[in-house]
């Protein structure tokens, strides 16, 4: 793979509902010589996430959307392959949001070096031991504040954040913890491999009413990635002075029509609950303690994790969808170099 061009995605359509192949388009740059304080990174592994959706649409959220006919951004993580700054050398590896290309190049202050782990793939930078797996430990721990002998619920229980989330739940002393997904061989790999005490198939029966035979004694915390009929099953089994920590809503981000809200929100004020939603970006504060509690994990072999890996910068979009989809197990992300 060449350094001098990158391969880069673009957005060049709104999309409206579902997205398609004609709203990206695909181009090739040719990177300028390096300034004083740059680096040019070949990436290794870009990031696709539920999130990317939403900086589709040209709407207030809590960061910018995608511009039109520019490259898309994400977590990506790769090496140094040539550099004018004093603090980054050539065959670093670093972390870094300019995702969405082969080859990066850009002011040093963006990549943050990052160590290599034994036995443990680069990838995993961008799923538990990156922002994914903080989501889930500053939802579950700081948002929610999820207490010793609790009852969690978790959605979308086998994607990234929800795996990681389930492990830290038990690790953190829950007394049970329940999560849906979408597929029966999901469902099993939770409870085979996750930790979980019961999932269900969301698509099997009412989520409420499946949640409700899975948690008899109701729940204390959820941890919501879905939103819809979700949360509306998690208000009806919240016991007095539950907490939910918003992190998603799956169920909105293709929808050409307006989602019907929970018709249960009265239970909100009737059982004294707290609904919080949250970004990571707002909360940095408690990072440095994820990080060495997570690694602290890693190093004793208390977490495991999956990664749906799909090759090639011209599959990026493809595996985006795939995303969308439900198609992922774990981390989705896009191997576009080497791995490591």
């Amino acid at each position: 793979m060449t350094t001098n061009t990158s391969t880069q995605i673009q957005l060049v359509a709104r999309p409206v509902g579902w997205p398609t192949h004609d709203d990206f388009r695909s181009v090739t740059v040719e990177l300028p010589e390096l300034a004083p304080g740059e680096v040019r990174v070949a990436n290794e592994f870009i990031s696709v996430d539920p999130y990317m959706r939403g900086r589709m649409n040209d709407v207030r959220s809590y960061t910018p959307p995608y511009a039109l006919g520019e490259t898309m951004t994400g977590g990506a993580i790769g090496r140094v392959v040539e550099s004018t700054s004093d603090a980054h050398s050539v065959g670093d590896v670093v972390l870094h949001q300019e995702g969405w290309r082969d080859v990066s190049q850009g002011a040093a202050s963006g990549y943050r070096v990052v160590p290599e782990l034994p036995g443990v793939p680069l990838s995993t930078y961008l799923g538990m031991l990156g922002l994914t797996g903080f989501t889930a430990y500053l939802g579950l721990l700081e948002i929610a504040k999820m207490k010793e002998g609790e009852i969690v619920f978790i959605s979308g229980a086998a994607g990234a954040v929800g795996t990681a989330a389930g492990q830290i739940a038990r690790l953190k002393g829950a007394s049970r913890v329940i999560g849906s997904a979408g597929t029966p061989a999901k469902v099993a790999l939770l409870t085979e491999k996750y930790g979980y005490d019961a999932a269900f198939n969301y698509k099997d029966a009412p989520v409420r009413k499946q949640l409700k035979a899975a948690a008899p004694d109701g729940i204390d915390v959820y941890f919501d990635n879905v939103g819809g009929d979700h949360l509306e099953a998690a208000l009806s089994s919240f016991n007095d002075g539950g907490r939910a920590a918003l992190c998603g809503a799956i169920q909105d981000y293709n929808a050409t029509e307006r989602v019907a809200g929970p018709s249960n929100m009265s239970n909100i004020v009737t059982r004294g609950l707290t609904l919080q939603g949250f970004t990571v970006g707002n909360h940095f504060q408690h990072y440095r303690a994820f990080t060495e509690e997570m690694t602290g994990w890693f190093r004793d072999g208390k977490i495991v994790f999956d990664e749906t890996v799909v090759e090639g910068i011209d599959n990026a979009v493809e595996a985006f969808f795939g995303l969308m989809r439900g198609e992922n197990t774990g981390k989705m992300v896009v191997r576009v170099g080497s791995a490591a």
